[in-house]
């Protein structure tokens, strides 16, 4: 396991440091950031990552209120595990995003993969542990990095709102390369989560 180093972390507000970049400083002016809110249950907000991949964000919340009523409203390994999988799939789960929560859970029966397991490690090896199950994706362990773990300094390129963003922002919306996007975010450490979500909310205006 590769561990943390806990003397990274910066003591500086994240605005003061965003700020030094013009054009996000124009963003904050402007917009509230993309809002971070509390997660209790982390295996849920997993599944949440699951159901919306591929989803318009309209479908997605359809969808997810249905599969929660399917699990009277707890969303644990256990409840999942023992829910009917016809039931998950005519609340709008295809075959497959059924497997995925499944395989979900069963991780973490098997595996600590809460915020208090997963404290020690980076980034990086957070991510590697996600992905080891089907249908964990690169893109879901980066919004479980700055939504559960919340942790400070995640750049979720695979992110299509924040790759369209950035380019609205600083390239008159026409394509960059992923690397053009890290140089851009470069200045932005270590707080890229929070610029990430002062971009989804100039997107989303």
């Amino acid at each position: 396991m590769t561990m943390a180093d806990p003397d990274s972390t910066a003591r500086t507000a994240p605005e003061s440091v965003l700020r030094d970049d013009p054009v996000l400083a124009d963003v904050i002016d402007r917009r509230e950031p993309h809002p971070l809110e509390p997660v209790e249950n982390e295996y849920e907000r997993l599944c949440v990552s699951i159901i919306n991949q591929q989803l318009s964000t309209a479908s997605a919340a359809a969808v997810r209120e249905r599969v929660f009523d399917v699990l009277e409203g707890e969303v644990t390994p256990d409840t999942v595990l023992a829910a009917s999988r016809d039931a998950l799939r005519e609340a709008g789960l295809s075959r497959t995003k059924v497997d995925y929560v499944e395989n979900a859970a069963r991780a973490f029966q098997e595996r600590d993969l809460t915020r208090v397991g997963l404290a020690d490690y980076t980034n990086e090896a957070v991510i590697a542990e996600l992905t080891e199950i089907k249908g964990v994706g690169e893109w879901t362990a980066n919004m479980y990095l700055l939504f559960v773990l919340e942790r400070p300094d995640v750049l979720p390129l695979g992110d299509l709102a924040v790759r369209r963003g950035i380019e609205g922002l600083y390239n008159d919306s026409v394509e960059l390369t992923r690397a053009e996007m890290r140089e851009i975010a470069e200045p932005w450490r270590p707080y890229r989560s929070t610029a990430t979500r002062y971009i989804w909310a100039e997107y989303e205006a």
